[in-house]
């Protein structure tokens, strides 16, 4: 099943690699334009702001918390009927230890407010968390995809997993480009395998 799009395409595949050129030139513009650091770390306000920023050219529901619910395999993500509930609880998580980001971005995955484009906006949103609560980023170069999936998929049980993968990636180089594009790529999630080198977005 394809989404509904702006661009009135109607075939997947086209969809995910167009998606995936769209958005990262949007999350290009996001950080070299220095949006990002006007937002407030950690808030759904700021998750929404990302996502309506990465997707508003392909899609209506850009920014807006998914109508319906969703799951990947055998997980369902947080039912619509207590998504905003959930999101509330988030807000109001603490996010002063590394300890503590990680878990607030294990249960904003929980939550997945949004119907596409849950991964790659939260890895901007945790990256913001990181940059302003530690001054360090997750540095995507050093983790592995599969293993990142696998932890993610794991996560909701038991976070440590994921916790321990991303620790040992972190980094200072809070301003390098290449860090942050990294983040970005489609084939950090469950769906769509598709990658652009920031040289082909300009």
């Amino acid at each position: 099943m394809v989404l509904d799009n702006k661009l009135g395409i109607t075939e997947s595949a086209e969809l995910a690699r167009t998606e995936e050129k769209i958005s990262k030139i949007k999350a290009l513009e996001l950080f070299e334009k220095g949006i990002l650091d006007s937002l407030k770390a950690g808030t759904f306000n700021s998750l929404s702001k990302i996502h309506k920023y990465l997707f508003e050219d392909i899609y209506e529901f850009a920014g807006k918390i998914r109508n319906v619910n969703i799951a990947k395999g055998n997980f369902r993500f947080a039912p619509v009927m207590y998504l905003k509930q959930s999101l509330e609880y988030i807000d109001k998580m603490p996010q002063s230890t590394y300890e503590e980001i990680i878990e607030k971005y294990v249960e904003m995955n929980i939550a997945h407010p949004f119907r596409e484009g849950n991964g790659r906006s939260a890895r901007i949103w945790l990256d913001l968390i990181l940059k302003k609560e530690l001054g360090k980023v997750v540095n995507w170069c050093m983790v592995d995809k599969e293993d990142y999936l696998l932890a993610m998929e794991r996560s909701p049980v038991k976070n440590i997993e994921i916790r321990e993968l991303l620790k040992e990636a972190l980094t200072s180089n809070i301003n390098d480009r290449e860090v942050y594009m990294k983040g970005i790529d489609a084939s950090y999630n469950y769906e769509g395998y598709f990658t652009y080198k920031i040289s082909e977005l300009k």
